[in-house]
């Protein structure tokens, strides 16, 4: 959601900042804002729109400085305008957040009857005036820091600065927030991406984390003031993966890099020779005591957990239950100590399913977190986790997360397999060759990306899509559907192919393009069914199939060849296909493909 970043050290900090903010927009992009401290006076500039908007402002003024904060925001209380866009500021204290303040209206009431007036609708406001009363009433700046602290109830990320000292106040609960140590100079970040080209030296805040930085150092200590010791990272990503690289977009530079994440996400962990999986990351329970496994997850995520039951059910026989995680809490779900809970997140940070994971630790279940980011809440406390190696995803709509996460579950399945006695070394050899094909059978479905980008020419004008698949690449149709509505604003509605004709047959007709997905599998024969149903009412089905001799091939409207590989790996190719149609359609509708509206990466709110 919202992206916070802070800057402290010997440069400019207004052009740092803003060159932060902009590789940071992917959390928000509904306003942005700066502030800048020099010589005890802050100045600030805030604009609704873009982060070039914001610059624009800044380029018409001076903001000399060394120390500043920036903020782009994903509206939550308050309609995206200049009024409601961060720093806030009361008195001399300006703050920007990420989060949501819950006891925001009682706290505007008291402070209201102080006779402080409130500029915006947002609830952030209640920050800076609390810490200014807090400071009226005799505390210094950090003592009131830690005094609001106590009073707010939800979830924040801060970064905070006044005028009267040249130092900065981070703290952090239930909101991501990071530390950049880099020469001379350090930084507050929601996410790395916006500062791995200044350092790549990171320190993850945990819950109720203070950081002071000060006089050309910093500390972090809890918020009854005792010190706190936490490990710096040194991550692998750099300045360069966080960057375009020549495409027109993040999302195409992402569904192109997917051959190289999935080879990376499987280096080190298949050993072929002697048919097993290695995770050294991995500390398991005894495995022949889990009874049941639970997934949960949201958005694509959640697609790569349907995947995963097949995946497991199939070949494990140990019942799987997939869950969305803004449901599961809710729902009071029946969880016992011999379960397993698997949350999948891209960042790491997806509060919903953060929560699931509390839930399912209040109830005695093994946690394992499946995510992208080095030092994220997922990765620190679930109870064991295991690290795709996508590298930084910019993009909204995720796609090289999705295909990792399936090579991460489907390795998750051998592993477990060989521990249980399930499987032997030579199955785990068949299926470890298997696996290694992946990369390259996914570049050769990128090599014939113009063929899809003509596909996108042919149905640009179609208002609503049907995705229908069936087992496996049910999820895989769900994931299509979701993507082209989420980046070109089209209609679009996945169904189980066998489902059709419980209701969505009545939409088809010729104004009706159907994407089916039909490998040649024990499926096979239902989905040729299905496309006959489709085609008998003038429907226009686009196929995608990974025989040349399907059997409808000639008579679909389109039909597009994908690689074989064997059931559980089918998703990987299928979905390429589906990623650059959609990208492709949005592409020649011009939406901004790498900021759909109102949606932002990392939803960290609830």
């Amino acid at each position: 959601m919202c992206g916070i970043v802070g800057y402290i050290g010997k440069e400019e900090a207004c052009d740092i900042l803003i060159e932060a903010l902009k590789k940071l927009e992917y959390r928000g992009y509904d306003s942005a804002g700066v502030a800048i401290w020099c010589n005890n006076k802050i100045a600030t500039a805030r604009k609704k729109g873009k982060v070039d908007e914001l610059r624009k402002v800044v380029s018409e003024h001076v903001f000399s400085g060394t120390m500043g904060l920036a903020h782009t925001r994903w509206a939550t209380h308050g309609m995206p305008s200049e009024k409601n866009a961060h720093p806030h500021k009361a008195g001399d204290v300006v703050a920007v957040h990420n989060g949501i303040i819950e006891n925001y209206v009682e706290l505007k009431e008291r402070l209201r009857g102080e006779g402080r007036k409130f500029l915006s609708d947002t609830d952030t406001e209640v920050v800076p005036h609390l810490i200014t009363s807090y400071i009226e009433k005799g505390n210094d700046f950090l003592e009131a820091v830690k005094l609001t602290l106590r009073e707010l109830k939800g979830s924040y990320a801060l970064g905070i600065m006044r005028e009267k000292e040249r130092v900065i106040i981070a703290a952090k609960k239930e909101s991501p927030l990071i530390i950049g140590i880099g020469d001379g100079e350090y930084f507050i970040a929601s996410d790395a991406p916006p500062i791995l080209n200044r350092t790549n030296r990171l320190i993850f805040l945990e819950d109720n984390d203070i950081a002071v930085f000060k006089d050309d150092t910093f500390m972090i200590i809890d918020q009854d003031g005792n010190s706190v010791e936490r490990n710096i990272h040194q991550v692998s990503w750099s300045g360069a993966m966080a960057e375009k690289g020549g495409y027109k977009h993040f999302m195409l530079k992402e569904i192109f890099e997917q051959p190289r994440a999935i080879a990376e996400t499987l280096i080190g962990r298949l050993d072929e020779e002697r048919g097993q999986i290695d995770f050294d990351e991995l500390k398991m329970p005894d495995l022949k005591k889990i009874k049941k496994i639970w997934m949960v997850a949201c958005g694509t995520s959640y697609h790569a957990c349907m995947i995963g039951k097949y995946v497991i059910e199939a070949n494990l026989r140990i019942p799987v239950e997939t869950d969305l995680a803004s449901e599961f809490r809710y729902r009071d779900p029946i969880i016992s100590r011999s379960d397993m809970l698997i949350l999948i997140s891209q960042s790491g940070e997806t509060a919903d399913t953060i929560a699931a994971m509390k839930e399912g630790k209040k109830n005695g279940a093994y946690t394992l977190s499946i995510c992208n980011v080095l030092g994220s809440t997922l990765a620190r406390d679930a109870d064991g986790v295991i690290f795709t190696h996508a590298g930084p995803e910019i993009g909204v709509a995720s796609t090289k997360a999705f295909t990792t996460q399936i090579s991460v579950l489907f390795m998750l399945m051998l592993y477990m397999g060989k521990k249980l006695g399930l499987m032997d070394s030579n199955t785990l050899r068949e299926k470890i060759g298997e696996i290694k094909k992946i990369p390259h059978k996914v570049q050769i479905i990128l090599d014939k990306s113009k063929d899809l980008e003509e596909l996108a020419r042919k149905y640009i004008g179609f208002k609503d899509f049907l995705y229908i698949g069936r087992g496996i690449n049910y999820s895989t149709a769900l994931e299509g559907a979701l993507k082209l509505k989420e980046i070109s604003y089209i209609h679009a509605e996945a169904y189980a192919a066998g489902e059709m004709k419980h209701g969505p047959i009545a939409l088809i007709d010729e104004n009706l393009p159907v994407a089916i997905i039909s490998p040649n599998d024990s499926t096979y024969h239902k989905t040729c069914g299905n496309i006959e149903e489709v085609m008998a009412r003038r429907g226009r089905a686009i196929l995608f199939t990974d025989t040349d001799t399907h059997e409808m091939a000639d008579r679909a409207d389109a039909c597009f060849i994908i690689p074989s590989t064997i059931y559980e790996l089918q998703p990987i190719l299928s979905v390429l296909p589906l990623q650059l149609l959609a990208y492709y359609i949005a592409n020649l509708l011009g939406t901004d493909v790498d900021q759909p509206r109102n949606l932002a990466k990392s939803v960290t709110v609830e």
